[in-house]
């Protein structure tokens, strides 16, 4: 058991979530007991209460208390990557250099652990994207489970710290597309409802889902944050379905998805937010088209743009449609070509 310490955060660690901080300090410590020191006042910044994902800045003295050593705690399950996850997970790289990876996450799978997402992720298998690295890359934003596409990785600390500020201060650009029932109008928008959190039916809350708040009630609603999508739609099918691109302006949790089910055109495959039907009942389309389209999430980060922190040089990601996209591109005899790189550059 160690002793209570207090730690003064230097320039190399400014910027850094606590618990990620913590944990490479204490390996063998688990997420939930992080969280749980942090709900009972145990672990504290500054002498003030905390949070798990508190960022941390240089300067500041964070009281950790007493750990137990790690001859006291079970070993860690560590994910185990098979030659075929390996090979899957390298096979997925669409850029790299020195400094920076970034990769084509195929859908079905978490960017990282969480409840019920088992240890197969992409921060695990990671540790296959060394490429003559001492360390594994980090991770800089996520992508939810169902969601595929364009996912950036720092290859060092430094790196990390610059592209989590870049995204932070908006100075990417993502830009997802997405095939959604019913056809949105007007063809180029914007829409600006609130997010708020509300709890899921598990017995810890599991499921929770982002609710829709109107602008003029944001302030009024206790937890509600305010949210920013543009949207285009590229092409349609009768009345049915359309090609839609999105840059998410905020980056709130389920985004994307809860502003276009707002609006009634959920995204297809989204029963989280539009549920199973097929007809629009007149408060908006369901998420599915049946036929031979697939039951899976349509959302697809595109291509990210951003200019590189060492080089300078204006880069472009763009990542190729998962099979279950590509096959309903087909069927709409639609191919990737037919979109503009970047429609919202105009708006700029």
């Amino acid at each position: 058991m160690s002793q209570v310490q207090i730690v003064t955060i230097g320039a190399d660690d400014a910027d850094q979530r606590l618990d990620r901080w913590l944990r490479r300090m204490f390996p063998h410590v688990q997420q939930g007991r992080i969280e749980k020191m942090c709900r009972k006042g145990e672990l504290r910044v500054d002498g003030g209460r905390v949070k798990a994902n508190t960022r941390l800045l240089e300067g500041q003295e964070v009281r950790i208390p007493p750990i137990p050593a790690e001859d006291h705690k079970p070993a860690p399950v560590r994910t185990q990557i098979t030659p075929a996850d390996e090979e899957m997970i390298q096979g997925t790289v669409l850029y790299r250099d020195d400094h920076i990876i970034a990769i084509n996450k195929p859908p079905g799978l978490p960017t990282q652990g969480g409840s019920g997402q088992g240890t197969r992720h992409v921060d695990a298998l990671s540790a296959a994207l060394t490429f003559g690295f001492d360390e594994k890359p980090r991770l800089v934003h996520r992508l939810d489970k169902d969601t595929s596409g364009v996912l950036l990785l720092a290859r060092t600390r430094p790196m990390a710290k610059a592209l989590t500020e870049a995204i932070r201060h908006r100075l990417t650009h993502k830009i997802y597309w997405a095939l959604v029932a019913g056809v949105p109008t007007p063809y180029l928008g914007e829409i600006r409802f609130g997010l708020v959190k509300a709890r899921g039916h598990g017995a810890r809350g599991e499921g929770e889902k982002m609710i829709c708040v109107h602008p003029q009630e944001i302030n009024a609603t206790p937890g509600a944050q305010r949210a920013h999508t543009l949207y285009a739609t590229l092409y349609r099918v009768a009345g049915r379905a359309s090609w839609v691109a999105m840059e998410p302006i905020t980056g709130r949790t389920h985004q994307l998805r809860a502003h276009m089910a707002e609006i009634g055109h959920p995204i297809i495959g989204d029963g989280k937010y539009g549920g199973s039907g097929q007809d629009n009942l007149g408060d908006g389309w369901g998420a599915q088209l049946g036929g031979v389209i697939s039951k899976k999430l349509h959302l697809h980060a595109r291509s990210l743009s951003f200019q590189h922190p060492v080089t300078g040089k204006e880069i472009i990601v763009t990542a190729p449609l998962p099979p279950h996209m590509k096959q309903s591109w087909d069927t709409f005899g639609w191919t990737e070509d037919l979109a503009d790189t970047d429609p919202f550059e105009s708006l700029r």
